[in-house]
């Protein structure tokens, strides 16, 4: 049994992951952004624990991770939560920019960083649920791509970096995906929304476990995944 700590466990792929964890009785530690939200996933799924660090705010999360519990070993981080705010360069805000630039990749920085040690000393497992958009960037795209462009460099260097110590590293990058995200970027689109069209949210999180799983003596570096046309 190993354990593991998730981000955006709470819905989307990040569920999927965690639904498929804990049939396995692996020990599961989830973030949430909030005591409410932590409550709501410990109803959701019996016998995790959450950790309390809003992702939203990265120079916070190591006062707020300081101030509980953590795992003294973990088999994994998985770096699932996400954001995304469309629109055109010329009509964006810093702060549009600075909120998908904290959540999807300073973020995991920071909480990569903090839990080091325990990774370190299981040997333990980064994955980080990328996105298509993490290899180019559309219009529309700027922010999100950006992040997720940022997120690959981070699990580039971080994996060059850690080999040493036996932390595996992979980047998954998903299509299109049915899940509530894929919901508001449709609307943010403005076109309608057919979950048929897309990869379920379970598809990925094989994807994810396939990583997990592979044997000590290799690493998927870079996975890409996507919806069967």
């Amino acid at each position: 049994m190993g354990t593991h700590l998730i981000t955006g466990a709470g819905s989307g792929i990040g569920e999927a992951v965690t639904e498929r964890l804990a049939e396995r009785d692996e020990e599961l530690w989830l973030l949430a952004r909030d005591a409410g939200r932590a409550r709501e996933l410990e109803g959701r799924f019996p016998g995790v624990r959450a950790v309390v660090g809003d992702l939203a705010d990265p120079d916070k999360l190591s006062w707020a991770l300081g101030q509980q519990a953590l795992p003294d070993r973990l088999d994994s981080l998985l770096h699932i939560a996400g954001v995304v705010d469309l629109g055109g360069v010329a009509e964006l805000t810093p702060k549009v920019w600075s909120r998908q630039l904290a959540v999807n990749l300073i973020s995991p920085a920071e909480l990569t960083r903090l839990l080091l040690p325990q990774l370190r000393a299981a040997q333990g497992h980064v994955v980080f649920v990328n996105s298509g958009a993490g290899l180019r960037a559309n219009a529309q795209w700027g922010p999100y791509a950006a992040s997720k462009h940022g997120l690959k460099a981070l699990a580039d260097a971080l994996r060059w970096e850690e080999s040493g110590h036996g932390v595996r590293v992979t980047t998954v990058y998903p299509g299109r995906t049915a899940t509530p995200m894929q919901v508001k970027v449709h609307q943010q689109e403005g076109k309608e929304y057919d979950p048929e069209r897309w990869m379920t949210a379970g598809s990925v999180a094989t994807t994810v476990l396939a990583a997990l799983d592979l044997p000590r003596d290799a690493e998927i570096t870079d996975l890409s995944v996507r919806p069967l046309a």
